[in-house]
């Protein structure tokens, strides 16, 4: 899962969902896993406009995983919601 979240194809989203996981994947429940395996599974730019909040993330993706994400993202040092650097 550590990987996957690394390894995703989309620069900006790598560098939000891979520390995630390298931070919090030990510490989520079986039903938090499950909830960062389904974002895994959704497209890299659909996952960074939702958490975002460029988009809204469609119901079944909502919760507590989803606000962790967003959290997370905006604790970052560049958390000004464009992690591409221009």
């Amino acid at each position: 899962m550590r990987f996957r979240a690394w390894r995703r194809g989309f620069r900006e989203a790598d560098l939000i969902m891979g520390p995630f996981a390298d931070s919090h994947a030990q510490t989520l429940d079986a039903a938090g896993l499950d909830a960062f395996e389904a974002l895994l599974d959704q497209q890299d730019q659909d996952v960074y406009e939702w958490i975002t909040g460029r988009t809204p993330a469609p119901p079944a993706f909502e919760g507590p995983v989803l606000e962790q994400l967003r959290a997370f993202q905006r604790a970052l040092p560049i958390a000004s919601g464009d992690l591409s650097g221009s």
